[in-house]
């Protein structure tokens, strides 16, 4: 749904692995999504290219907004800015 690849400077969304495999197949040895995975999770020697050739995943706003953009997270008034630990997933699902 939200993972695309840089492709000639461009935005391309990953539908199958041909796009990998076009990429990132004959120069780096990566044919597909699990190959792509492998290199990432185990840093192997293409990790740079394999990295570079992700595209960042853009958010929406969250469902619900946010409750007071001027104070942070930690603060007595509990505002939406700082560190959240392991409540931030919660924020990501509202912005899916």
């Amino acid at each position: 749904k939200r993972g695309h690849a840089k492709v000639n400077k461009q935005r391309i969304p990953i539908s199958d692995n041909s796009v990998i495999s076009t990429a990132l197949g004959e120069k780096h040895g990566i044919y597909g999504m699990e190959d792509l995975v492998h290199e990432i999770y185990t840093v192997g020697p293409s990790f740079k290219q394999a990295n570079n050739f992700l595209w960042p995943f853009k958010l929406s706003a969250p469902r619900g907004g946010f409750k007071c953009k001027r104070h942070g997270y930690c603060e007595m008034k509990g505002g939406d800015w700082g560190n959240r630990e392991e409540e931030i997933n919660e924020l990501i699902r509202r912005m899916n």
